[in-house]
């Protein structure tokens, strides 16, 4: 045996994969294709349900399981107001692997989960939300550093890992993301603890992936420093901010949050309905970007590591790159 799937033991025992590196669920990206080649090469597709209804969830989970010969999972938004529905519905299925993400858990939705048959998977953004997790049953958790594309905490990632990591690396499986492009960062953590990782960005331009060639070239050219955070400007709307590269539709974003503040200050909208304005601005920012094109004004959500995207390359090659030069790590340091 290798010396990374020794690391990765606990994390393949706990996915059915043979890598143990997830694909971060991106919205409009991580669909049945992208999803299917990950989990065929050997790693661990996860759906994005994101704001999908029951009935477009159960519609992407069959389709996927007509591609894929491997295990996937689902990555399911803790504040969809149909949670439940979307546990029942992933249940039907036989999916094997549930990601929880946006929040604690709602009441009931991890023993829904777990009478589904399925292991729970779930975010966690502090030490003492990443313990009380533990204590609910967890299966695992995600560790997920500011470096990560779309919605961002504010911490890095190699601060959550010292933070998390020798405190619950004994109790659960952990897999550390945001950040991460290379093999040898994948070795890093691994050697704190880890049981792996989860990569979004650099499976955007995989072959497999269906955004479009003009948002996959966005990426190809961009580097490190063009994936920035966008800015709260009203203390009221408590907007989580997203990582993405810089272009017009940064500045329309900021200028969506003046016109919700206003319609605030009027008492045109409350407050829940501002919050759900501004999340259907994002929805519908990315999907310009991702299925049309538009890389002007749609948003190009996009972690730190794009830098290190350099080409369309298959899941495949992109998986086997990232073993070889984790494995090469390990095998340096004896």
């Amino acid at each position: 045996m290798s010396i990374i799937h020794q690391y990765m033991a606990r994390g393949t025992a706990l996915l059915g994969s043979d890598v143990a590196i997830l694909c971060g669920a991106m919205s409009w990206v991580s669909e049945r294709h992208l999803v299917s080649a990950i989990s065929n090469a050997g790693g661990f597709g996860v759906i994005a349900c994101g704001a999908m209804t029951p009935a477009l969830l159960d519609a992407e989970i069959a389709a996927t399981k007509a591609l894929a010969t491997r295990p996937f999972g689902v990555n399911l938004i803790t504040m969809h107001p149909q949670l439940f529905d979307l546990i029942d519905v992933c249940g039907r299925h036989g999916v094997t692997h549930i990601v929880l993400a946006g929040g604690l858990p709602p009441k009931g939705s991890l023993e829904a989960i777990k009478a589904a048959g399925a292991k729970v998977i779930c975010f966690a953004p502090t030490l003492a939300l990443a313990k009380k997790l533990v204590r609910s049953g967890v299966d695992a958790l995600v560790i997920e550093g500011m470096e990560a594309g779309g919605h961002i905490g504010p911490v890095s990632t190699s601060v959550l890992a010292q933070e998390m990591l020798p405190v619950l690396a004994g109790e659960v499986p952990i897999f550390v993301a945001g950040g991460i492009g290379r093999g040898e960062a994948i070795a890093a953590y691994l050697e704190m603890g880890a049981s792996g990782v989860q990569l979004g960005t650099r499976f955007v331009c995989a072959t497999e992936s269906i955004a479009h060639p003009a948002f996959k070239r966005a990426f190809i050219r961009a580097s490190a420093r063009d994936a920035v955070a966008s800015v709260q400007i009203d203390p009221r709307l408590p907007v989580i901010p997203v990582r993405a590269l810089k272009n017009a539709g940064t500045e329309e974003f900021t200028a969506k949050q003046r016109e919700v503040a206003n319609l605030l200050d009027a008492g045109a909208v409350d407050m829940a309905e501002a919050q759900l304005q501004i999340e259907h601005y994002w929805a519908g920012a990315l999907r310009r970007a991702v299925i049309d094109g538009d890389v002007d004004n749609g948003s190009l959500m996009a972690g730190q590591s794009v830098g290190m995207v350099t080409s369309e390359e298959s899941a495949a090659d992109i998986i086997a790159a990232l073993v070889q030069q984790a494995e090469a790590a390990l095998q340096k340091r004896g």
